[in-house]
């Protein structure tokens, strides 16, 4: 069973490294989108460089894998309680482990020289399984902060917190509370971290504020 569980957290580390950013720019480009724009192989840079349509679908590809991600991790750990009734294979523990292995992968994509994104898109995912409830309201935040400041890293800062936060606060019971809430919190270090330059941007004031290029 703890076989299956390793197996799960490897699978979600190598699907988050498959890197839509770089796929849907080479798609659309023909170039590394790494080489573009801010150099972030992330949505807002696709949608800045190659255009709405590419950027939408990194989007929507980078939430679907955080998605399969944690389902299928929750999914494999509930069989191994099920079968074990050990503390540690935890559901939750799962879908959570799942997470931060495919979070790191997107950051740190096997695939694409360990050069990928920030892990907003794809936490929208996790959190979908994770706590829906929290990235409904994180995402609500997101586009409120967006149409007021027109500033995505900012807005995306905003929502990690929130939902951060909320996932904590909407948590189903108190087993597992500890572990799922480290591991939640330890998504949003990643995010903020990958996040550093943005910040000093912010604080200097010197932030850009979102310009979409649309295709001809």
């Amino acid at each position: 069973m703890a076989f299956l569980c390793v197996a799960a957290v490897i699978a979600a580390y190598l699907l988050g490294s498959i890197n839509f950013a770089v796929i849907f720019a080479e798609a659309f480009l023909k170039k590394d989108v790494r080489k573009l724009g801010s150099g972030n192989a992330g949505t807002t840079n696709v949608m800045r460089t190659a255009g709405f349509l590419p950027g939408a679908l990194t989007f929507i590809c980078d939430a679907l894998k955080g998605f399969a991600a944690c389902f299928i991790g929750r999914a494999v750990f509930d069989y191994a309680y099920s079968a074990s009734g050990s503390e540690w294979a935890l559901p939750v523990y799962g879908a959570y482990l799942c997470g931060v292995a495919c979070m790191l992968g997107h950051v740190f994509p096997v695939f694409f020289q360990f050069r990928g994104g920030k892990g907003v898109a794809t936490s929208v995912g996790i959190y979908a399984v994770c706590c829906p409830p929290a990235i409904a309201i994180g995402l609500a935040v997101f586009a409120a902060a967006v149409l007021i400041t027109r500033i995505v890293s900012l807005s995306s800062l905003a929502a990690t917190v929130t939902v951060i936060t909320l996932s904590i606060v909407f948590f189903d019971g108190s087993e597992g509370l500890l572990v799922s809430s480290v591991l939640s919190v330890a998504m949003g270090v990643i995010v903020f971290a990958k996040h550093a330059e943005n910040i000093k941007r912010l604080i200097k004031g010197e932030e850009k504020k979102i310009k979409i290029r649309r295709n001809k």
